[in-house]
């Protein structure tokens, strides 16, 4: 997960005095089905005062060398449309103890999957911000919040976008000392909840992780003697629980 942090309105107020907008949005990563074209998105907010958010998306590129670099989502030549991911709205007022949905809608070129980091970040309110509220409100909220020490955190989320025909050709390797799972689809497939535990003793666990197979990649790991491993491997609305034992 990757959160944005804006520290604001500092004075000698103690620290345990803070008050403003608590965002949260839910789970860090998502996924559009070959199927759908919008996905929701809900914002909530824990805070005691009003969330500003504003809806940040780039599209996320992976180099032939496995590296990925996050760009500026392109306007279609003939259209005003975007070749991509966009957020409707993109601005959202969440209201202290509230909540507030996004709908997050693709457009353009569904023939492979695509990836797109979304970035939900409270701010507080400007005029060129084009938040629908006036320069008194604002002026009030900016009052509000500078009566103590405010820690607003945004979240960065990461949203998959299916091929239009998905596929789904998971392709397993299982020897002696190492198990290997290949992704021969055309589709993200998840290894999520993976858990390495003793044999002997359930609480000697390393811990829990979550992991994405990429079309065309592959996770594996080490089978270690004595040890078991277990997940559930997702393939879309499919969910399968594995285990798999090395000999002690």
């Amino acid at each position: 997960m990757k959160r944005l942090v804006l520290l604001m309105g500092l004075s000698g107020v103690s620290l345990g005095l803070q008050a403003g907008p608590q965002i949260n949005v839910g789970t860090v990563y998502d996924y559009l089905d070959g199927d759908k074209s919008t996905y929701l998105k809900r914002v909530f907010n824990s805070g005691d005062a009003t969330a500003f958010v504003k809806v940040n998306i780039l599209e996320i590129l992976y180099d032939a060398d496995g590296s990925s670099r996050e760009v500026e989502v392109k306007t279609q030549a003939d259209a005003s449309a975007r070749d991509g991911l966009m957020a409707s709205p993109a601005r959202l007022i969440v209201p202290a103890s509230g909540m507030q949905g996004v709908r997050l809608l693709h457009m353009g070129s569904r023939d492979t999957e695509r990836y797109f980091r979304v970035r939900f970040v409270p701010v507080v309110p400007e005029k060129e911000d084009e938040f629908a509220v006036s320069a008194e409100e604002r002026d009030e909220y900016k009052k509000h919040l500078s009566a103590g020490v405010n820690v607003m955190t945004g979240f960065g989320t990461v949203f998959f976008v299916r091929p239009s025909q998905a596929r789904y050709d998971s392709v397993v390797e299982d020897s002696a000392g190492r198990y290997r799972l290949s992704n021969n689809g055309n589709t993200v497939v998840v290894v999520d909840e993976f858990r390495n535990c003793s044999l002997k003793n359930e609480t000697d666990c390393e811990p829990v992780t979550k992991h994405h197979i990429l079309a065309g990649k592959s996770f594996e790991f080490e089978k270690k003697p004595g040890r078991e491993y277990r997940f559930n491997l997702v393939e879309g609305s499919e969910k399968k629980t594995l285990r798999i034992a090395s000999k002690p």
